[in-house]
């Protein structure tokens, strides 16, 4: 339930865990069939794996209904996933079930390639999904950015000023009480003198982490929301549109354990997991089933291997994991 102390392995635990090997092979017979031409001697395996039980063709049956649904199909000539030879299912009428499921891939490959031209344009510093980098700033001070991240930077003119575009950055300053150090997000602003914090923005909110030092943050919201707080070492807070959060209790060795290279949860719901572990994957995570996203669970990850702590969790929640070719994983 802890942090595992700089161990490679990865844990989780959760309700009812097991394997859901027939899940695994049916996605395995999947991909083989699709991907290439089968010989006699593969297509005979795939008949007597077929037949040796009856949930080995249902889960199959549900993998051709999802992959030839009219939604997904749209959805797969958008990635760049090479041949696209498959086995062709008998007709018959979709579920509603397969339907909105493939509704949901459809939706969630759309927004995962929306184009940040915009950002790209301005940023001075920028990380992919995935990535992470440190960057010494003129000044000395130093800024690591977490996956997916964009900054652009002003130090003319003796101003210290970091604008984060997209994502989550933390930043190690030097201290210079002639030149502020200020950090923008989308509704706040930290300023400070020299300390060790993090801030992430998003679409609805900033969130600022002090690890060390003291800091104080400014909402740029207009009206009677606006306000500020000052923050101590272990405390965080959350800026929206309208209103800057009461100051709450953090602890930095689990919120910001990305720096290390994992990710750290105990008893969280499924869902907000999963929400953290889409920044790190580059293709999308989709939840069949709502009642997934409400299964708790605790675990301590990498983040170099995404897909095999998403495994995990969908073992130890009990859940079907499947991973289709372009990157796309679903739960259900």
């Amino acid at each position: 339930m802890g942090h595992q102390n700089g161990h490679d392995t990865d844990r989780t635990s959760g309700g009812s865990p097991f394997a859901n090997s027939v899940a695994d092979q049916a996605l395995d017979w999947f991909a083989r069939l699709r991907n290439s031409e089968p010989d006699a001697g593969t297509r005979a395996a795939f008949q007597a794996w077929l037949t040796e039980d009856p949930r080995h063709e249902a889960e199959f049956r549900n993998l051709e209904t999802l992959w030839n649904s009219t939604a997904f199909s749209d959805a797969v000539k958008t990635l760049p996933v090479g041949r696209r030879t498959l086995v062709r299912p008998k007709t018959r009428r979709w579920s509603l079930q397969a339907v909105a499921l493939a509704a949901s891939v459809l939706i969630a490959v759309g927004v995962w390639q929306y184009p940040a031209l915009t950002i790209a344009f301005q940023a001075d510093f920028q990380t992919a999904t995935g990535s992470q980098t440190t960057v010494r700033l003129p000044d000395g001070s130093m800024m690591m950015l977490n996956t997916d991240t964009a900054v652009a930077t002003d130090f003319e003119g003796g101003r210290r000023h970091i604008r984060l575009l997209r994502g989550e950055a933390f930043f190690d300053v030097v201290h210079d009480p002639a030149h502020p150090f200020t950090v923008s997000g989308h509704y706040g602003e930290v300023q400070v003198l020299g300390t060790a914090f993090s801030v992430r923005t998003g679409d609805d909110e900033d969130q600022v982490v002090l690890e060390r030092g003291r800091v104080e943050v400014l909402c740029l919201c207009e009206g009677k929301g606006k306000g500020k707080a000052a923050l101590v070492p272990g405390e965080a807070v959350s800026i929206t549109a309208s209103a800057i959060s009461p100051v709450r209790a953090a602890d930095p060795s689990a919120t910001l354990a990305w720096r290390e290279g994992r990710i750290i949860f105990e008893n969280a719901s499924l869902g907000s997991v999963l929400e953290e572990l889409r920044r790190y994957h580059r293709g999308p995570i989709v939840v069949a089933d709502d009642r997934v996203n409400r299964l708790m669970v605790t675990g301590n990850y990498r983040l170099d291997n995404v897909e095999g702590a998403l495994r995990t969790l969908a073992d130890a929640a009990g859940v079907g994991f499947y991973r289709i070719p372009g990157g796309i994983i679903i739960l259900r």
